[in-house]
């Protein structure tokens, strides 16, 4: 097992890889309540995603968190999710990546989009507010 604070270093250090060697990069995330991302596409507790610059917008990763912007079927949505929730970086060409323990988040505290008020209306235990990812159009 990996000490907490290699994870993020390690899932950048991969995801600048792929994109500085022309791949896709894709994170597999296990889904839980402090995931942001349409429900749609979660299959088996899992999603995953195309973070290819390209792909997505406003991408971020700091704090211990993961965001960005990106369309699902035409429609533009926030994503967001802490990077505990990450199994895997990997790159779509050639499956080389790494696959990551996913453990609990512990924080208490998750970014905002700053007013989607029905992003996540049926989640009544959403924990306080602290980092802000906003669209901008």
């Amino acid at each position: 097992m990996l000490p907490p604070s290699s994870k993020p270093y390690l899932v950048n250090a991969i995801y600048e890889w792929c994109v500085d060697q022309g791949y896709t990069p894709y994170m597999m995330v296990k889904v839980d309540k402090h995931c942001r991302v349409p429900q749609a596409y979660v299959r088996d507790g899992s999603i995953v995603l195309n973070v290819n610059p390209e792909a997505v917008k406003d991408f971020v990763m700091s704090d211990g968190w993961v965001g960005f912007t990106a369309r699902f079927n035409g429609v533009a949505q926030m994503v967001s999710f802490p990077i505990t929730a990450i199994a895997a970086v990997y790159a779509r060409e050639t499956q080389e990546g790494m696959g990551f323990e996913v453990t609990e988040y512990q924080g208490d505290d998750s970014p905002s989009d700053d007013g989607d008020a029905d992003a996540d209306a049926s989640s009544s235990n959403t924990p306080p507010k602290k980092p802000t990812f906003s669209l901008v159009e």
